[in-house]
């Protein structure tokens, strides 16, 4: 419990979720990094080692990683599908800071690095209907990945896998598929499709309108995991000895439209829908098989969609009707 622990991107939804964990389960050495200015992370705790740098750099991550024995790397440019398809090269550009940060671990004797891969990884011809195939593991290949920031995480993948077979640098590697959760992105540009539909309704409530804007059609699906499963199976990955890509990700599919039946239901309140065609809208469909995850690690994410979007509303409606004054920037 004393050996030190590095967090690249604490500042960051997922990031700052993880430190919390780890410190909630005795970990007294913990190092967080993030580019961002230290009250722009999403969560803070005053109990780590926070550092400011920016891991594109080989200096800072081997500043990063001194001393460390364990390495969770969430650092990445990412965001929503609104951000990853109109900021292509820049999702591309986080390739130096897995590139780095792995030079650096080895250099530095780490025993074991995570790097939290995407689903974006699959290839586009198996997700071209809503009526989807859950997708594999074996299915990122041959490559077609999401172009862009897909194309960043499975090189970013083929990478952790040869500083293992090269190096001898054990690395764990998770493909995330929609995490979402309080203390997140929900405004700006990078916010989620969970976060999104929570700050529309919201808005349109306190602002008394009756109608929203939905990307698409609606009838494209997604499934969509709860952060507490995260990083249960982000930590079980992380001790096991699975050293192939695995799956973390909710099986639980759902339309556009009946996630905002489901945020409807929580906030009360039925509004009329118009859709945009010609928003940024990814994927015809996407879920998780989970058939690995059960097999390897004896479990899979289970926390329904409908209650975990009840306690990311609650907190989103929370940060929405602060006084001015009050209120944090998450973006």
């Amino acid at each position: 419990m004393d050996d030190l622990i590095v967090v690249a991107g604490a500042g960051g939804f997922i990031g700052g979720h993880l430190v919390a964990d780890l410190l909630r389960s005795g970990h007294g050495r913990i190092r967080g990094v993030d580019i961002k200015p230290f009250d722009e992370w999403f969560q803070r705790s005053p109990e780590i080692d926070s550092r400011r740098l920016d891991l594109r750099g080989r200096d800072a991550c081997l500043e990063a990683v001194a001393g460390a024995r364990q390495v969770y790397n969430l650092a990445s440019d990412m965001g929503g599908m609104g951000f990853i398809e109109t900021h292509k090269a820049e999702c591309m550009l986080s390739v130096l800071i897995n590139t780095h940060m792995l030079v650096a671990a080895r250099d530095a004797g780490v025993e074991r690095y995570f790097y939290s891969s995407s689903a974006c990884v699959y290839a586009a011809d198996k997700q071209t209907t809503t009526d989807v195939t859950p997708l594999r593991e074996e299915d990122a290949y041959p490559a077609m990945p999401e172009d862009g920031y897909g194309w960043e995480k499975l090189f970013s993948e083929r990478m952790c896998r040869h500083f293992r077979e090269d190096f001898g640098l054990e690395t764990r590697v998770s493909r995330y598929h929609n995490v979402y959760g309080p203390h997140g992105t929900f405004e700006g540009g990078r916010e989620k499709a969970p976060a999104a539909m929570c700050r529309k309704v919201i808005a349109a409530t306190l602002a008394g309108a009756d109608e929203i804007e939905i990307w698409g059609d609606g009838q494209q699906t997604r499934s969509f995991m709860y952060i507490d499963d995260c990083l249960y199976g982000t930590r079980a990955l992380m001790a096991s000895t699975v050293r192939e890509p695995l799956n973390i990700g909710s099986d639980e599919l759902v339309t556009i439209n009946e996630l905002l039946d489901i945020v409807e239901d929580i906030a009360g309140v039925t509004l009329r829908r118009r859709y945009n065609p010609n928003a940024p809208l990814g994927v015809r469909g996407r879920s998780s098989d989970n058939t690995r995850i059960r097999q390897t690690l004896g479990w899979a994410p289970s926390i329904r969609l409908r209650d975990g979007m009840e306690h990311t509303y609650r907190w989103i409606h929370q940060q929405m009707t602060m006084p001015a004054g009050q209120r944090r920037v998450y973006a």
